[in-house]
Parts: C-alpha cells; structure tokens; sequence
C-alpha cells in the first residue's frame, strides 16, 4: 500500500486475541455490562450504552474485561457479510466484558493506532482481508488463530494516528448529529404523549373529563379509531429490487425498523406499470409493518425524501387533511402502538397483522385546534430531525469516498490537508 510495510495483525497485539464469556440468558440480569452481538452490529463505536449484565468472579474481570481501544470482531453471523465485523470501544465507564461470539483483540499502542486499524477493517481492503478467512458452515464465521495471521498494513505510528483523527471527526459529527437527532425525537414523543395520551394539554385544566367506550377523555374530544382519521389503508407494491439506480425507491420492512431510514440504502425497483401514483409516498404517508417479527413497527415519511414507493409486506396510512399527520405519525411510531399490534396478531408460524388490524387502536381524536396546535410545536422538531439526517448522510458519503484512499495511502494526509486548506 504506496510504500508502507506489512505485518501479520498478531505482531501488534499487546495480548492474544480472546473470545468472550458464555452466559446463558438464565444468569443475566444484573452484574456487570457485556458487549453482545447486537450491540456490536448497532455500534460501530461502543461507549456508554445499555447492555445485559452478567455475573463475573474477579478472574474473569481481569481477564474478560474491555479497555478503551479495544477491538471486537463478529465470531459468527448468520449473515455472510457481518462475519468478522469490527468494532472499537471508545470508553468503558464501568467494568464490561464481552460475549462468547466477540473475539477481542487488544493492541500494543506503542506501535499501533486502534482507530485506525478499527477503520482499515471498515475499508474494503480490510473487508477483502477479513473474507479471506470466513468460513461458511451453518453460520459465517471467523477463527482468532486465522485473524492473528492476516497481512495488515503497518504505516509510522504518527501517520495512523493522523489517519485516525480525520477519519474520527467524521464519525465525531455523526454520533453529535446522531445524539441530537435522538434527542428532537424524544422531545416530539413526549409532547404527544403528555398532550394526547396523559390528557395534560395546554390549559387542560379547564376541561372536565367525561366517559367513553374507551375511557374517560376530555370533553369536546371523541372517542374513535385509528382508520377514523385515515383518508386511506392500502397495502404495497409487490416488486423486485434492481442494483441500478433507475426507478423510484422501494421502501421495505428492513428500512422502517431502524431509527432512521436510510435512504440511501434503499434499492430501486421498476415503476408500477398500472396506476403508479397508487403506490407513491407522499409528505406525511405512515407506512406500517404487517409481518414478521416487527409488525407494527413504523414510520412517517417528513418532507425531504427521494420519489418512493412501497414494498408489499408494507401498509400506507394516508392521514385526513383536517388531521395532523405529525401527531399521528409519533402515536403509530410509540412503544404504546407496537404493544396494542403485538396483542392483536395472528397466524401462527409468522406474526401478522392485516390493515384492519393495524388501522384498529383506539384513540381519543382531539379537536382540530389543538391538532393544529401540536403540530405547530412538533413540526420545526421533526424537520431540524430530518436535516440532521440529510447531513449525516452527505458526511458518510464523504468518509466512506475518504476512507480507502487514506487508509491505503493512495492519498497522504498531507495531501489530504492541503486539499482542505483550499476548500478542495
């Protein structure tokens, strides 16, 4: 790589590579923290976040427990790609270990930078590496003994931690966006839920509650269903993705369930020959999972997406004028909202939940006002949410455009710097 030596992984270990505890569900509860492989394939950087506690005797801490810098690598994975995924712990603020599917490898910071070597196995120069030793049986997976011979690049140590700090205040600005974006959500869920779930609204003392079929709400508000303020319930275009970007999105169920979708992720697909506007997303559409393990899971599409359409296992609320879509939109995204889907699912090998079903929950339909009202507060949230988005997406693209290129020093950092200096 332009120049720089290469070494075997293992001659920059400050200790043998290790696999993590076994413990069984049964003895989990409390205790102390431990990376499992869910946290590791949703934190590419793992600091201070929730985790299963395990018990430990004080052999096991000494020998099983995380440092700031370590790296964790997927064992096994179902998947072929996440065999071998790698992660780094940023900080530990208490004592964490980590789980028997994580190989830890601990470097010899004298002559090695974790991050950079966290961001070498992001390019795909390390991917390529790290494919070079999965081995596909039942599941994907990686042996410690192999990841300790891979050929690694080995740069000067003041280059890797120069590497390392470009690569790093991008991923900086996207945990600071990311945090940010968590917290404007939270602040648009709370609002709706003191307002339309607690009844404590602006001037809710004033109002006397009076009974219902579903409860006691305020009086001049109206006990009603979710499908009572849909204009309409339609079920997804059944289509087949293409790689080529030609056509509109195809939104599908794996895109709705994590915080955020990520709309470049997203494939295309060909465009509905008959009647397409039937299936095309608009500002303010809630699109609901209606099979599988994440039924109920949803999502409402703000003002800033690309022309999309959506999958069949997909169900499109499309919300009344006279309603507020964004007050709808964070009552179907709510915990409360899964847990009443959940209640009410059928079939029996595969969880799911017809329109009807999803359309079903009981609400108490405030007047218009309020409505308008609430979305008047929730809306700049929800917008300056979807900008935080917008730039954590153009500033992946440039890392990810950046990352082999530093990583394989086809451009130096003083390249790099120079470019910057001119506004490159």
């Amino acid at each position: 790589m332009s120049g720089w030596s290469s070494v075997k992984f293992q001659e920059l270990y400050l200790t043998e590579s290790r696999n993590g505890l076994n413990r069984p569900k049964r003895t989990r509860g409390s205790g102390f923290k431990m990376v499992n492989m869910g946290e590791l394939f949703a934190h590419e950087r793992i600091s201070d976040i929730e985790m299963d506690r395990v018990p430990m005797s004080d052999s096991e801490i000494e020998r099983y427990s995380l440092r700031p810098g370590d790296l964790l690598f997927a064992r096994q994975s179902l998947v072929l790609e996440g065999a071998g995924k790698c992660s780094i712990v940023l900080e530990t603020p208490e004592i964490t270990t980590f789980e028997s599917h994580l190989i830890r490898v601990r470097l010899n910071q004298d002559v090695a930078d974790p991050q950079f070597f966290f961001n070498y196995f992001k390019s795909h120069h390390g991917k390529a590496s790290i494919a070079s030793i999965v081995m596909q049986v039942a599941a994907a997976g990686i042996r410690g003994s192999e990841l300790a011979t891979l050929s690694v690049p080995s740069p000067p140590l003041h280059i890797q931690k120069h590497v390392a700090c470009i690569l790093s205040a991008y991923d900086d600005l996207i945990d600071n966006n990311t945090h940010r974006m968590k917290i404007l959500e939270k602040m648009a869920q709370m609002i709706c839920r003191e307002w339309f779930v607690n009844f404590r609204f602006p001037g809710h003392e004033k109002f006397q509650m009076v009974k219902s079929e579903i409860g006691p709400i305020p009086k001049g508000w109206r006990a009603g269903l979710l499908r009572d303020m849909c204009e309409s319930i339609d079920y997804g275009y059944t289509a087949s993705a293409v790689e080529k970007p030609i056509g509109p999105k195809l939104l599908r169920i794996t895109d709705i369930v994590p915080e955020t979708i990520d709309w470049p992720s997203v494939p295309h697909c060909p465009s509905p020959e008959r009647n397409p506007q039937k299936y095309r997303l608009l500002e303010g559409d809630i699109v609901v999972a209606r099979t599988g393990a994440t039924t109920g899971y949803a999502k409402r599409l703000n003002k800033r997406h690309p022309e999309s359409i959506f999958a069949s296992y997909l169900v499109r609320l499309r919300i009344k004028p006279e309603h507020s879509n964004s007050m709808v939109g964070l009552l179907v995204e709510s915990d409360d909202y899964k847990r009443f889907i959940k209640a009410n699912l059928g079939g029996a090998a595969q969880p799911q939940a017809n329109a009807q079903v999803l359309a079903s929950k009981p609400v108490a339909i405030p007047p218009s006002e309020l409505q308008a009202k609430f979305s008047a507060i929730a809306e700049p949230l929800l917008d300056q949410k979807e900008i935080l988005q917008i730039k954590n997406v153009n500033l992946r693209q440039t890392r990810d455009l950046l990352l082999p290129k530093l990583i394989s020093g086809e451009v130096s950092v003083e390249q790099f710097e120079a470019k910057a200096a001119q506004g490159v």
